[in-house]
């Protein structure tokens, strides 16, 4: 693997960058206030063929790889923090178990509207009561002739004010304690607002992109939704936590590449005591490790992805980029709001955002702790602790 990025790849980032040189702090700054779903920024990228990056050609996208995607996640974190993320980071990954699971009828039905952003869609998988043990999942789907009929309770379901399009795992049937894993089913469906009561949940940060409660009142689904076979939903959803870890620790990292910009920047030109602030070696040294953790992430990223895009198994390296990323990120905003002093508290200087939005990554999609349980396991042969 390579550790330089060809002249392709620089191809890429200068014009993704400059596809997004339209929309600057004051932009992102204005969508944090207001709460406006960035619609604007998610069709600029829909026009430059951006929102297809690892789709097939013959749907109209690039038929990229997950590294590719995950060079493009950072530039759109280090240009609007994860509210830029957040806006397209669905239509990236999570037709992954589309394109593999669904048939090419489905495939035809539902990628080209995703990827030229005339289609949202959200992922409707936890649920209040099991959090990460998604084996327990109580929301059900029974079949009724040609359709499912879905009741139940989702939570933390990102973008559901603003998408048409839903992808369900509900279960149909019952728990299975010798196989845990079996009877949950996938479904991509047009997004009911009859029978899903959609609630957003207020939060600390990334306000423009809604995050909510998902109440399902017999929700009716044709039976052409299901993706693949039914009760194998499980099985297909793995499939997709190895490119939502990767790609969610390549935009911590553009995160807190962003905040170590605006913390060099302040530290050149702040001068106190008849001298820029950056040259003393309090301000350098967290900067300077900050970087490092950074550029050490950044290469666990491009392991992990590199493995997914060769069909090599890649669950530690995933989850350890997650990990790495989502922590040096977190400490590289900490260290910028420090670097700015009091101005760091203040609007004006855009850190104290970042500082709030980095605590996604850190929580989601997978806890800090439960990542480092599956290295123990997967990583380093320990027993299995949960």
């Amino acid at each position: 693997m390579s550790f330089t990025l060809s002249t392709e790849h620089e191809t890429l980032i200068a014009a993704l960058q400059a596809t997004m040189s339209g929309f600057d702090d004051d932009y992102w700054a204005e969508r944090d206030r207001s709460g406006e779903f960035p619609l604007d920024f998610v069709e600029t990228l829909a026009e430059g063929g951006w929102l297809g990056i690892t789709m097939p050609e013959e749907f109209g996208g690039s038929g990229l790889g997950v590294f590719d995607a995950a060079l493009m996640m950072t530039e759109v974190a280090k240009c609007g923090g994860m509210t830029a993320a957040s806006s397209v980071h669905m239509n990236i990954f999570g037709p992954k178990s589309l394109i593999k699971f669904g048939t090419p009828e489905q495939s035809a039905r539902w990628l080209p509207g995703i990827i030229a952003g005339k289609s949202r869609m959200c992922f409707a998988v936890t649920e209040p009561n099991t959090g990460l043990d998604t084996t327990r999942l109580t929301t059900r789907a029974v079949r009724n002739g040609d359709r499912y009929i879905v009741n139940g309770h989702k939570i933390w379901t990102s973008t559901a004010q603003v998408a048409d399009k839903i992808m369900l795992i509900a279960r149909t049937s019952e728990r299975d304690e010798a196989n845990p894993t079996a009877g949950l089913s996938l479904f991509f469906a047009d997004m009911d607002r009859r029978a899903i009561d959609v609630r957003q949940i207020d939060k600390m940060g990334r306000k423009a992109i809604d995050s909510n409660e998902l109440f399902i009142d017999n929700f009716e689904i044709p039976a052409d939704d299901l993706v693949g076979e039914e009760g194998k939903g499980f099985d297909y959803l793995l499939h997709s936590l190895n490119p939502e870890r990767i790609l969610i620790a390549a935009e911590a990292v553009g995160l807190g590449l962003d905040a170590l910009r605006r913390a060099t920047q302040y530290a050149r030109d702040r001068v106190v005591f008849g001298r820029p602030i950056g040259m003393n070696q309090s301000i350098q040294h967290p900067l300077a490790a900050g970087w490092a953790n950074l550029e050490a992430a950044r290469m666990m990223i491009c392991k992990a992805a590199a493995l997914y895009d060769a069909g090599q198994p890649c669950g530690v390296e995933a989850n350890a980029a997650k990990y790495l990323a989502a922590e040096a990120a977190q400490d590289m905003c900490r260290q910028s709001m420090a670097t700015h002093g009091g101005m760091g508290y203040a609007r004006e200087y855009h850190v104290e955002r970042l500082f709030r939005e980095v605590m996604i990554p850190y929580l989601a999609p997978v806890s800090q702790q439960l990542a480092l349980c599956f290295l123990a396991e997967r990583a380093l042969g320990l027993p299995k602790s949960y």
